[in-house]
């Protein structure tokens, strides 16, 4: 078993990085990127593979509570200083501190600090029992909530949400050791303590990092309450709580948490669950399913499913008429069988979105990493076949991957990077699975992945007719 990232591992991706880089920028000269987001991208790469190395093989063999003390620590430390970072960047560069182009998150801010004054009876009112839909009410509440104690301040929401996503890497552990084992548990949290967009979206005013947070502690908790044979009110009122909140931030996110425990519930096998739990959380979930109908929650699930076939006719029309001829291409069909290795990285400069370039390097990032996820899941269905007992993890992403595959937002990076923690967590399973036999399947990745890069800016180029 491999219980560490091998530095060989981390050095051909930095250079495959590096040369892909190279590449694109040589052969779209006239669209390279500006430099400064040339080298936030290497610096994302580098700093991930160099770190996840050293650190995932120099903690191997720590205690617990040093491990989780240096993971929060150094999560912590690097988030606060892209908080710091991004603030002043951003004022900079768009004279104001929010990202380029900002619609969301100045929404979110206007929001919030609207309702300082504002009782909170009204507020409540205002967005969950006064409204069509509860999507971002549950943000805008937190949001209202921190506006009423740092009143109007921007950067304070924003190092409150690095404490979060610190929190969050502790809880991957857990919810990784539960599933695939002391090491690669340990894996997957360094990954995520390093990951470049979950500390990118720390210096934003954005929904992610705390919706982030809520997924993993709702998986850690289910996962929990699945596995233990010790159960009560209170295991089984937290994830049904933190269930219903993921519905109001994202529909999707409720709908993919509903189903993955379900999931679960069926496929685990009983000497993990026991029979008698499985009947019981199964009598109590349909109980909870018939109070919910009829609500705000089922009325807008209806909605999404009566328009889903509309909403990715009119993304793609939408794209077309911007001018990306050939976006009608990128259907559900053609983009789900590659939900585990989106979003492909922006490396060159078309129609100023420079967040996807400033991105550039976590995405690939995550392209690389998929080889790993492949491993894993193949294995997990036809070699060790113990996919039963990672059903709740692993149908939690396919559902939700599945969703945003098939809608207008297959290649975008904040639809899909709710599914990234459980990514992590299958990549450092597909690590510590490597052998002489799969490690044939990376050196063969080790070719895709400067193919998607490369052939990413070639597409985003192409249809806009820019060569």
């Amino acid at each position: 078993m491999i219980t560490f990232l091998p530095k060989k591992i981390a050095t051909r991706a930095i250079y495959t990085y590096l040369g892909v880089l190279a590449a694109v920028s040589i052969v779209f000269f006239s669209h390279a990127m500006s430099i400064e987001y040339i080298i936030m991208g290497i610096v994302w790469v580098v700093g991930f593979f160099l770190l996840s190395n050293l650190c995932s093989k120099k903690w191997q063999d720590i205690p617990q509570k040093k491990l989780l003390l240096n993971l929060f620590l150094i999560a912590l430390g690097l988030r606060v200083f892209w908080v710091f970072f991004s603030y002043i960047y951003y004022t900079i560069k768009t004279g104001m501190p929010f990202e380029f182009s900002a619609a969301d998150a100045l929404w979110y801010y206007e929001e919030s600090t609207g309702n300082i004054h504002t009782k909170w009876k009204d507020i409540w009112n205002y967005l969950f029992v006064d409204t069509s839909s509860v999507s971002d009410s549950g943000y805008v509440f937190y949001l209202t909530f921190l506006a009423k104690i740092f009143g109007t301040n921007i950067i304070f929401p924003r190092l409150v949400n690095s404490i979060f996503s610190a929190v969050t890497v502790l809880l991957l552990y857990f919810l990784a050791k539960r599933n695939i084992g002391e090491e690669g548990g340990r894996m997957a949290a360094i990954f995520a303590c390093f990951m470049p967009n979950l500390i990118f979206y720390c210096g934003l005013h954005m929904k992610e990092t705390i919706m982030i947070f809520l997924i993993v502690a709702y998986l850690e908790r289910a996962d929990y309450l699945l596995r233990s044979r010790k159960y009560n009110v209170f295991t089984i009122a937290v994830p049904v709580i933190l269930a219903l909140t993921l519905f109001t931030f994202r529909t999707v996110l409720g709908v993919a948490a509903v189903f993955a425990f379900v999931t679960a519930l069926v496929f685990t096998n009983t000497s993990v669950i026991g029979k008698r739990k499985r009947l019981m959380l199964i009598g109590w979930g349909v109980l909870a399913a018939l109070t919910l109908t009829g609500g705000t929650i089922t009325n807008e699930l209806e909605g999404l499913i009566e328009d889903r076939d509309v909403n990715q006719s009119n993304k793609r029309l939408m794209q077309t008429a911007k001018g990306n001829q050939w976006a009608k291409y990128a259907t559900g069909t053609v983009m789900a069988p590659m939900m585990f290795v989106l979003p492909f990285p922006t490396m060159v400069d078309v129609d100023q979105q420079y967040t996807q370039q400033m991105l550039s390097g976590g995405n690939y990032v995550r392209n690389f990493l998929g080889g790993f996820v492949l491993i894993a899941v193949f294995s997990a269905i036809f070699i060790t076949k113990n996919w039963r007992n990672l059903s709740l993890i692993g149908s939690f992403v396919i559902a939700y991957l599945g969703i945003v595959s098939v809608s207008g937002f297959s290649n975008s990076e904040r639809f899909l990077l709710p599914g990234l923690p459980v990514l992590l967590i299958i990549a450092a399973y597909g690590i510590t699975l490597l052998n002489a036999k799969n490690y044939k399947f990376i050196k063969i990745w080790y070719w895709v992945v400067p193919v998607m890069g490369f052939g990413w800016a070639f597409f985003k180029l192409g249809s806009r007719g820019l060569f």
